[in-house]
């Protein structure tokens, strides 16, 4: 494997030492031969839109629009490139624009409301409209996340329709799209999978939710070029994409919280000079523990992180290289919800130099400090990507990268700062693909790509052996358009090696060459085929009809095939199972799309059938209670093992938006999602599988405001949303594995607007938001804080979710020339 990534570095490097001599024939005087300009107007008044971003997603570049809206690209390889054109209160434009020489390019824009022309780049071999995916997207930009409350980046786009969060606290929250997670989930940052030991429950997505452009949610099978394990779909996190030429910008902004004293401050700056680029940024968070009705505050429920960033890249007529390091830092608490006599939270104490319990006081729940058991993550990441153009009309691209991924957990009050569990987990990423010429319509990319992966335990406890992996797949996506109707389609093969190490322990729970086996050394090896097809037809200006078909798989996790040991924050003894199979999907899209100047709706429906499903269940002992292992379990968590079944998923989402004339600036939006989630052959307790997020009604007013009179007010809204989640009733009871929840409605609210000069650029903006006004006590059904210890005085079982939470952001952007 060494020598393959010297081989593929040796190669790359040479290629970009030549990419300048491919194109030296063809400069011309102040700049390249290859440029696009043209204008940006408003279609009624034909005035131009000054601040209109024109982006070439496949080129990564772009420009903004000056004051008379006028723009100009530079650096533009020769070929034909999807433009995305996109002013805020207009619908986004898109089109394909042949580009040789000088190309001029005017666009109009229509305002609107309702938004269905975005571009798509997830699981695609080319950037495309949404009109022309087969398989159903979620598009989230920037603004929205300003919009909305949040505590971490998942939390952010959980109210995105068939898309839900695992939770355990505010600080952490794992994606679940259609009631599949873990794993079935890859999210996809800075162009690479994100990988950090992400088949646990108790640990987040490690990527800065300030450092985003734009986040694509990708829901079904999407393992034909992201690699295996995308049963349940894709979310790929956009970072901000290179400035025009000339520019430097920078951004300052704040946010506190007030459920549990959540503040955040966010910098960045960034710049482009002669197709030369540079980006940077810090982010730094801290939060008390939180707060609800039934609970008070929910002691060590706080967090921190500290984050930074920064890229170097380069844009010319060849293509691009650009350069990405990443840092996330955080530290956090662990809920486990034991409670005194009285129904108040405990936390473990030093007396007389002996490990002791002790009451919690009102200033315990505001410090910001961890207390134990608590969690330390620290994911370093590097990714090198590039893209060379080449004279018959293809495109070469290669993209590398490296993640150092080490979790801590620290449980002895007596030694706080020494960790149990300690993972190091090291991840190379690699990605070759070769972009065909253009050839009588078809679009095809061919590549391979996959990961090498190394894993170490470098701490006192144990709860997943060493491991190696290496992973590599070939695949081949295509896709044309005839007239109406746009074809997709491709396949991919993977193959993943597994190699689990041994390891023993003497009486005193540490490494030793002649003890008792903790993990047994074994090998594995998982390959298949997977494969998708499908169609876009737009019968009408207004209707677009989608079909897809999909095969995926994935391979058990080495925790599912071997995990042996406490996992804390969880509260379980988790029991690996080295005889699991792969998982196999098939899956079936189907959609609707209906818009007009005033109404869209959308609707999808899908039915998805997965082979040896993997999934943890409780064990009992002989006694029909629970198992509760005695070695390394001191704090006495019932066990869990790894099993499979057969299961069946189905459902769907509706979502109806409604922009009624002549009220312009009304926006009332209302959306559904629902999946049911069964095994084949089960019993009354094992008839559903657990995990599976209930039904949920999102329904939002919210009126857009332009201008506001005279005043200096830009882009003002106004919104109150109703979040309605049903109950969940239907669960995977055997063993008391799961318990059923509750139905609840929150209610939200929002208002926020951007403050102008008299030259209309923006000074700052201001956003307010309150979420669960009326303070209603409630538990998600995929919260794992759930399933703490019951509250006696109460009888109420576990820890409910937060409560009344008000925010304040401030944003100041900064322009250098």
């Amino acid at each position: 494997m060494h020598n393959l990534r010297v081989y593929m570095l040796s190669l790359w490097s040479m290629l970009l030492l030549a990419m300048p001599a491919a194109f030296a024939a063809n400069p011309v005087e102040g700049g390249y031969a290859n440029s696009l300009t043209g204008k940006v107007t408003d279609k009624n008044s034909n005035q131009g839109l000054p601040g209109a971003t024109i982006y070439l997603p496949d080129l990564k570049l772009g420009a903004t629009t000056d004051a008379q809206g006028n723009y100009i690209i530079k650096n533009v390889p020769k070929g034909r490139f999807l433009v995305e054109v996109h002013y805020i209160g207009y619908a986004a434009y898109t089109e394909t624009v042949a580009i040789n020489g000088a190309t001029t390019k005017d666009f109009v824009l229509s305002e609107t409301l309702i938004e269905k022309n975005e571009i798509v780049v997830t699981g695609v071999s080319l950037a495309t409209s949404m009109k022309k995916t087969p398989t159903p997207v979620s598009i989230i930009r920037r603004d929205y996340l300003d919009d909305n409350i949040s505590t971490n980046i998942i939390d952010a786009i959980s109210k995105v329709p068939g898309v839900t969060q695992l939770s355990t606290g505010p600080a952490i929250s794992k994606p679940f799209i259609r009631g599949l997670g873990y794993n079935r989930v890859v999210v996809v940052g800075d162009g690479i999978r994100q990988e950090g030991q992400q088949w646990g429950d108790e640990h987040g997505i490690e990527i800065d939710d300030y450092n985003v452009s734009r986040i694509e949610v990708l829901k079904g099978p999407a393992s034909l070029v992201y690699g295996s394990d995308a049963l349940a779909g894709v979310v790929n996190i956009v970072p901000p994409a290179p400035l025009p030429l000339g520019k430097i910008k920078g951004n300052v902004e704040a946010n506190y919280q007030s459920n549990n004293g959540l503040m955040a401050y966010h910098a960045d700056i960034a710049g482009n000079n002669n197709g030369i680029s540079w980006s940077a940024f810090i982010t730094q968070k801290q939060a008390h523990d939180y707060q609800n009705k039934y609970d008070g505050y929910v002691f060590n429920s706080r967090f921190n992180n500290t984050n930074y960033g920064a890229t170097l890249g380069i844009n010319k007529e060849w293509g691009f290289s650009h350069l990405s390091f990443t840092s996330f830092n955080q530290h956090l608490g662990l809920v486990e919800g034991e409670r005194a006599s009285d129904g108040t939270f405990i936390k473990p104490v030093v007396i007389d130099g002996e490990a002791d319990e002790a009451p919690i006081t009102n200033k315990d729940h505001r410090d910001y400090s961890m207390a134990v058991p608590k969690q330390q993550i620290n994911h370093n990441k590097i990714v090198w990507d590039n893209s060379l153009y080449l004279n018959n009309g293809g495109r070469l691209g290669l993209t590398l990268g490296y993640q150092v991924n080490n979790r801590r957990e620290y449980g002895d009050v007596l030694e706080p700062n020494k960790p149990e569990l300690f993972l190091n987990l090291h991840t190379f990423n690699y990605a070759f693909k070769y972009y065909l010429p253009e050839m009588n319509g078809w679009q095809t990319t061919v590549g391979v790509n996959g990961m090498q992966q190394d894993n170490k335990n470098k701490g006192s406890e144990f709860l997943i052996p060493a491991y190696s992996l290496f992973d590599i797949g070939a695949f081949a996506v295509t896709s044309k358009t005839f007239n109406k109707l746009t074809l997709s389609g491709g396949v991919r093969f993977d193959n993943r090696s597994l190699h689990s190490k041994s390891l023993f322990l003497n009486e005193e729970e540490q490494p030793a060459p002649e003890g008792s086996a903790k993990f047994t050394a074994f090998n594995r090896n998982f390959s298949n085929v997977s494969a998708s097809a499908g169609l876009s037809y737009e019968a009408s200006d207004r209707v677009t009809l989608k079909f897809n078909v999909a095969r995926g798989f994935r391979a058990p996790n080495i925790a599912e095939l071997s995990a042996n040991g406490v996992h804390e924050g969880t509260i379980k003894y988790e029991y690996g199972n080295q005889d699991l199979k792969p998982e196999v999907s098939t899956q079936a899209d189907a959609g609707i799309d209906f818009n007009t100047q005033h109404v869209s709706i959308t609707a999808n429906v899908f039915y998805n059938y997965i082979n040896n499903f993997i999934f943890s269940r409780k064990l009992v002992n002989s006694q029909g209670s629970d198992s509760i292992p005695a070695v390394d379990n001191d704090e006495g968590f019932a066990a869990f093992k790894f099993q499979q079944t057969n299961a069946h998923l189905y459902g769907g989402e509706v979502m109806v938006d409604i922009h009624p004339h002549p009220i312009d600036w009304l926006h009332f939006e209302n959306t559904f999602s629902y999946v049911r989630a069964t095994t084949a052959n089960g019993t009354d307790s094992t008839r559903y599988l657990p995990n599976i997020p209930a039904g949920r009604w999102l329904s939002e007013l919210k009126g857009k405001f332009k201008t506001v009179g005279k005043s200096p007010l830009r882009n003002a809204y106004i919104g109150l949303q109703m979040d309605l989640n049903m109950a969940q009733n239907n669960i995977f009871s055997a063993y008391q594995t799961e318990t059923s929840t509750k139905g609840y409605t929150l209610l939200n609210a929002g208002l926020g607007t951007d403050f102008v000069n008299k030259q209309n650029k923006t000074l700052f903006s201001l956003h307010f938001a309150v979420n669960n006004i009326t303070d209603e006590a409630y538990q998600n059904h995929l919260s794992r804080l759930k399933y703490a210890p019951v509250n006696e005085v109460t009888g109420r079982s576990g820890v409910f979710n937060m409560g009344r939470n008000f925010s304040v952001k401030l944003a100041i952007p900064i322009d250098f020339n």
